[in-house]
């Protein structure tokens, strides 16, 4: 708590945003650009936000300095009310949030306090495919299975891939997951599979698992079980999509909602009121690093994909999932409701 606090303060005292026609590599020299981290320190997402910060700065005007700080909770919705909310909006706070923040005021109205469609979204690093995988002692073998077994499975928080997609395709498509909430991050759900607290995952990205315990899958720790969101990823083409599974209009439907979140894969963003002119410089300075070789290096040294989006495409994508039709969004919420 006490961190949140500090970070908080932290916001609240960088100074707001001068004149909108002040040059925007004079604004930026010799400042530093806060980009929070809205999930624990080792985290897929974190691993990812923290590649990007050693690259983005040198291609932002005025080369600021770029520091990350981690504020982990609720899925990443601390740090969307905060960007919304309390943030400094002159350019100098950005975040890399989880992807279910774009359909959190769908599905958790009660805890976002934003509209997506206003923040300023600064690009993606790459589309997201996650996989369901279980400890290679689980009855679980493939993903017939989960119609008939249950699998214990540690996930975060509310608003993550890693709680909503189980919790909803249990009760629209019959899978027996077993969720149990409330690790600090993925690191942690990964010692609890080591301990035997757990008994696997049930949607992780598939970049992530690489980068995290790479190992376990070489040495057949885990078991891969599916994959989530089409087409397969070229890793995966051993394993069946969880949309396989669907057997309505309706239940696609209902799915194509909570997948679309994949779609933005590892977002970047700044508060809503950022400066026009800010904004496309932080946009046009994340597109060249998704360019820059070295960081391209590093993300193949880390096993990370780099199959970026630009903050435009991002944007548009969030206000087509804020259009999604009242009666999807209701069983989605419905089934969330539910657990």
């Amino acid at each position: 708590m006490r961190k949140a606090f500090v970070l908080v303060g932290l916001l609240a005292s960088v100074s707001s945003a001068p004149g909108a026609d002040e040059d925007v590599a004079s604004f930026y020299r010799g400042k530093q650009i806060h980009l929070i981290v809205g999930s624990g320190v080792g985290s897929g997402y974190d691993i990812n936000a923290r590649m990007v910060a050693r690259h983005w700065g040198g291609h932002i005007p005025g080369n600021p300095t770029i520091v990350v700080q981690n504020q982990p909770g609720a899925g990443s919705l601390i740090t969307a009310n905060t960007l919304a909310n309390t943030a400094a909006k002159d350019g100098t706070v950005v975040a890399a949030i989880i992807n279910g923040v774009p359909t959190a005021p769908l599905l958790q109205p009660d805890s976002a306090r934003f509209d997506p469609v206003q923040f300023n979204w600064i690009g993606s690093t790459n589309r997201d495919t996650q996989v369901i995988y279980a400890w290679h002692t689980s009855p679980v073998l493939n993903l017939q299975d989960l119609l008939s077994k249950e699998l214990i499975i540690g996930a975060t928080s509310s608003g993550t891939t890693q709680a909503d997609f189980p919790l909803v395709t249990n009760a629209i498509l019959g899978t027996r997951f077993k969720v149990v909430s409330g690790y600090e991050g993925t690191a942690q759900i990964h010692k609890a599979m080591e301990a035997g607290e757990v008994q696997g995952l049930g949607a992780l990205a598939w970049s992530s698992l690489k980068t995290l315990n790479a190992d376990w899958i070489v040495r057949g720790k885990i078991r891969l079980l599916a994959q989530w969101n089409g087409p397969a990823h070229p890793d995966l083409t051993a394993y069946p999509l969880v949309e396989s599974l669907a057997k309505t209009d309706e239940d696609h439907l209902a799915l194509k909602l909570l997948t679309s979140r994949l779609e933005a894969g590892r977002p970047f963003v700044a508060p809503p009121g950022v400066p026009a002119a800010r904004v496309a410089a932080l946009r046009k300075a994340f597109d060249a690093t998704m360019r820059d070789a070295s960081l391209i290096a590093e993300a193949k040294r880390l096993q990370l994909d780099v199959e970026p989006m630009t903050g435009e495409e991002v944007a548009a994508l969030v206000k087509s999932v804020m259009a999604t039709p009242p009666a999807v969004v209701a069983r989605v919420r419905k089934a969330l409701d539910g657990k």
